[in-house]
């Protein structure tokens, strides 16, 4: 199992039954993001206080922190029912209509990659998110009309990982927009510790630490990675997960102690070796390291820039110092090299 392809999949996984299992019901539970669950439990507490609806919600942010997860606690923290859905799987407005023709007063509507809906079923969304009607034609040709139906009050909460493809006007219809930031290995250890105790899985405070420091920031793959040390301990590590142990389990999977997959080396190494440092444009970088490059800019990149090992300038992708000393290579002296690193 390649460690690139494990780590695409874990952050990139659909839903599954045990991912349902794992994610914390209520506030109370959830690690991480503290600022943004202070925001959103002060709206919850409001709008129970009125006995009213939340304000539609915009969750942005990569893959695996906890968009899904969020909308589901607003929703039991509400006492109302969410309804879940996604982007791409809306592709007429009738479809958009009948989800929210059958909404209960004060549900929650959960979008996933909001920003792929199609622009015609967005202008259905602006009446629903306003003023709670929408519009609908019957018939077609000269024979049509459209009929408005009103619709119980109700929350939208939109996610997306590419917050700048949604348009302006659904935008600013959002009444809060929370950004869900990478989580820090002490919020991992506990992430994974938590998951360990529902999985019924042995775990020493090593073994935890090691899973968190290579996960890169992502809760999902924190979660998919303590399933994977989990096997591998169950048949080589009589079943209990240390430091050791889970090192080892990594390593078959290409992840070294910081995070990095064979792909995210394979990026740096190119960027030193063969464009001397960069910077070197998205497409050019892509054919040369083989892989597409919105995998590049979507799964790579984000991790790389935050950990300070990739800079993006306006000419292309520049490798910074830590990539040389991750390299076991000394960074170029001040010169030319230089103001890639200050710009």
């Amino acid at each position: 199992m390649a460690g690139k392809d494990f780590l695409r999949e874990a952050a990139e996984a659909p839903e599954t039954p045990l991912d349902v299992s794992l994610r914390p019901p209520m506030f109370g539970e959830f690690t991480g993001q503290a600022r943004i669950v202070e925001r959103l439990e002060l709206m919850v507490d409001a709008a129970k206080a009125r006995g009213d609806a939340l304000q539609h919600i915009l969750l942005s942010g990569p893959p695996g922190l906890g968009k899904t997860t969020l909308a589901l606690i607003l929703g039991n923290a509400m006492g109302a029912e969410v309804k879940c859905t996604s982007g791409p799987t809306i592709e007429k407005a009738g479809d958009l209509a009948g989800l929210l023709t059958t909404l209960p007063p004060g549900a929650i509507l959960f979008i996933d990659e909001i920003h792929r809906l199609q622009p015609a079923i967005e202008e259905y969304l602006y009446p629903a998110m306003e003023d709670y009607k929408v519009d609908i034609i019957i018939d077609q040709g000269p024979n049509a009309r459209s009929v408005r139906l009103n619709l119980p009050k109700f929350t939208l909460v939109g996610a997306t990982t590419r917050s700048g493809m949604i348009s302006a006007p659904l935008r600013s219809r959002f009444g809060m927009s929370c950004r869900l930031d990478y989580y820090e290995a002490s919020e991992l250890v506990q992430i994974v510790e938590r998951s360990a105790g529902l999985l019924e899985v042995p775990i020493d405070a090593g073994g935890s630490r090691e899973i968190a420091n290579r996960a890169r920031g992502t809760p999902r793959i924190a979660n998919n990675l303590l399933q994977w040390c989990r096997d591998y301990a169950q048949v080589r590590a009589r079943g209990t997960i240390t430091a050791e142990s889970a090192s080892a389990a990594l390593a078959m999977l290409d992840i070294d102690g910081d995070g990095l997959d064979e792909m995210d080396k394979r990026i740096l190494e190119t960027i030193v070796h063969r464009f001397g440092g960069g910077p070197v444009g998205l497409n050019s970088l892509a054919v040369a390291v083989g892989e597409e490059s919105g995998t590049l800019e979507e799964v790579h990149e984000p991790f790389l820039i935050m950990r300070g090992y990739l800079h993006r300038t306006p000419q292309g992708r520049a490798a910074m110092p830590a990539a040389y000393t991750k390299l076991g290579l000394t960074a170029p002296a001040r010169g030319g090299q230089q103001t890639l690193f200050d710009a």
